[in-house]
């Protein structure tokens, strides 16, 4: 149901694209109150229909189970970050086949307080904007959702200040959001510039403290390339943050855990078949 839910009509479709290449498929429809891989622990690959969120739920519930199983991905979720980063096509059926035609890739993937993400972990201004976007405007709206609700939230704008421990060196930073890439983009807007999935390192962005119209001001100017003294960015492999706030956090659109935060980078920790 990701995305607007078209998938589900193009199912056989994609089950056929696996089935004439030798590969026996069973379809089942995510249920996110349990675990995926209960009855199915000798499965050899698990190929995810949806967004990112859907690809976070199966990772986790993938390392609940102690799995080390071959992941895909067809991306028919909202913004589907991680199957941009992995060249994926946007035709589900033409990303089936690139699934049951490819060959394994390890990718990096994102640790914070014992759980993974597979693209964002994030929090600050417009960051929960997921979270509290209804699952029918997703469905109606695509993209147009995330912004209204995005709008409301620039209203409640606040700085927060953060610690961050990282490379040796502890910084502090008086900021309006802070993102903890592991790929590149978010609402496939290009922001970790340079990041790389297979890199072993986390890149950091801080958007620091301004007035509404100046940090939306910087925030524009980065997205269309420039370098505003209002955003400082770094790259790590491991980072704690904390602060005297008691913000959410967001991991790839899904609720997150509650600071302080313990970040690592698994350098190449997931298989991806692509």
């Amino acid at each position: 149901m990701s995305g607007r839910g078209s998938i589900e009509h193009r199912i056989e479709d994609i089950a056929r694209e696996f089935e004439c290449r030798g590969i026996t498929l069973s379809v089942r429809r995510v249920d996110f109150g349990c675990n995926p891989f209960d009855g199915a622990e000798s499965v050899d690959m698990v190929v995810v229909c949806g967004g990112d969120g859907t690809v976070n739920f199966v990772v986790n519930s993938m390392q609940h189970r102690g799995l080390d199983v071959m992941l895909g991905i067809i991306p028919s979720g909202t913004a589907n970050d991680l199957a941009g980063a992995l060249n994926m096509p946007s035709d589900v059926v033409l990303a089936a086949r690139k699934i049951a035609e490819g060959s394994e890739r390890r990718v990096d993937c994102g640790v914070v307080n014992g759980k993974r993400f597979v693209n964002v972990l994030s929090f600050g201004v417009l960051t929960t904007t997921s979270q509290h976007t209804p699952d029918e405007a997703k469905r109606r709206f695509g993209k147009m959702a995330y912004l209204w609700v995005g709008m409301r939230d620039l209203v409640k704008m606040h700085p927060m200040r953060l610690r961050i421990t990282a490379n040796g060196k502890s910084i502090t930073s008086d900021s309006l959001m802070c993102l903890v890439f592991n790929g590149e983009t978010a609402g496939r807007f290009r922001i970790a510039r340079g990041a790389k999935l297979d890199d072993g390192r986390l890149d950091v962005l801080l958007l620091e403290r301004r007035n509404m119209m100046m940090a939306c001001g910087s925030m524009i100017r980065y997205l269309l390339g420039g370098h505003p003294d209002a955003v400082r960015s770094f790259t790590a492999q491991e980072l704690r943050i904390e602060t005297l706030h008691d913000e959410p956090t967001d991991i790839d659109g899904q609720e997150g855990p509650r600071f302080p935060l313990h970040v690592t980078c698994e350098h190449r920790s997931l298989r991806v078949r692509c």
